[in-house]
């Protein structure tokens, strides 16, 4: 059986950057690393976006980028600059295919294509079994999502960020290359809160996906006959060939992720809770989580004090305790905050940088009561 100090399960965005963070520090260099997973990683099976201010370490693997965002809806129709920020685009291919190799070359490090189907921690270490073999580690960090762990309970509220998008290619130039459409809520939202995302390519190239905010998945075939009904509505009668297609959903929930961390067994990614709770955008807000992560194993401090709690958490729940008890008023807090705020100053609020006389000026854009009553509901 082999022994490891540290084995990474699942080489997603966290556990590929945490690879290559260890990989690259000397301080691990006597370290004995694996990487587990249980695919390839050869095909495009996802899409990352996030905002920046200026360069970023990913520019060399963006696939896109924007500068202005479209808000959409019955009350709102604002195409917008988000400087200083710009809205960028990673495909999940190219992640792979940039990361695999450098993770692949440490000599410390060994990547195994295996499904994890067991993880057991022991007095001293943790058993890590696969399809094939047992791996013992001294620190394991895990990707592994368990859906039903914040369905266990009440206190935190439990909504999905679910979504089908569709890589289109039309025959006539229809989209606006220099604009991304952010939200748009002028689809039917049928009690809960809907909108579309689409990221143009080119002129006659984008992904369109239909967006939910709401506690349960839909039947596939409802996805796409949104996302048909949008296109014929908004793009004519061009004809069109579908080149790729996605589909995701990502737990929106303030849910203390962090109470399932041992000192052998470390959640990391989507499993550890570290996707935005108001928006499912995880990507950006994992690249910033991973060096904190590294820091604190060189001052070998125990994990379970690596907890990182803010205030903009406390948001975060109360809007979901809104969307938990009327799902419906999504789209007119958001289109209400897009419509008397600065795009930019919402994306800074939504990336966590905001001072308090900002988010003062955020929380007061919607109609008060929901937000009241949801923190009266909190207090009491």
């Amino acid at each position: 059986m082999s022994h490891y100090d540290y084995i990474i399960i699942g080489a997603g965005a966290a556990g590929l950057l945490l690879a290559d963070a260890l990989g690259k520090d000397e301080f691990f260099a006597s370290k004995t690393i694996l990487v587990l997973d249980k695919d390839d990683k050869s095909k495009n099976d996802r899409t990352w976006c996030f905002w920046e201010r200026g360069l970023g370490e990913f520019d060399k693997l963006l696939y896109k980028t924007w500068d202005s965002i479209y808000v959409g809806g019955k009350q709102l129709q604002k195409s917008t600059s988000i400087a200083p920020y710009t809205y960028k685009m990673l495909r999940g291919i190219d992640f792979y295919n940039h990361f695999l190799p450098k993770v692949r070359a440490y000599p410390n490090i060994t990547w195994v294509q295996e499904e994890v189907q067991h993880i057991d921690e022991q007095e001293n270490e943790v058993l890590v079994t696969t399809s094939s073999q047992k791996y013992l580690g001294r620190t394991v960090f895990s990707s592994l999502y368990d859906p039903s762990l914040p369905l266990k309970q009440s206190k935190f509220p439990v909504l999905q960020q679910h979504f089908v998008g569709w890589q289109i290619k039309t025959e006539q130039s229809v989209f606006d290359s220099k604009e991304a459409t952010f939200m748009d809520f002028s689809v039917e939202q049928k009690g809960n809160t809907r909108f579309m995302y689409v990221l143009p390519f080119s002129d006659n190239e984008a992904l369109v996906e239909y967006t939910l905010f709401s506690e349960h998945l839909l039947d596939k075939n409802d996805y796409e006959e949104a996302i048909k009904t949008y296109i014929a509505t908004n793009l004519g009668n061009t004809p069109y060939t579908i080149k790729e297609t996605e589909f995701g959903s990502i737990p929106m929930t303030c849910y203390p992720f962090h109470q399932h961390n041992t000192n052998r067994i470390f959640n990391i990614g989507i499993a550890g809770g570290w996707a935005k709770p108001s928006t499912g955008y995880t990507f950006y807000n994992t690249s910033r989580i991973v060096p904190k992560l590294v820091n604190h194993l060189k001052t070998g401090k125990l994990l379970t004090e690596f907890n990182q709690k803010n205030r903009f958490l406390f948001y975060d729940m109360l809007l979901l305790d809104i969307l938990c008890e009327n799902n419906h008023l999504g789209h007119e807090i958001f289109e209400s905050m897009f419509k008397r705020r600065k795009a930019s100053l919402i994306l800074k609020f939504l990336e966590n940088e905001t001072n308090l006389w900002e988010e003062l000026k955020i929380v007061t854009a919607p109609k008060p009561m929901p937000f009241i009553r949801a923190l009266f509901k909190r207090m009491f």
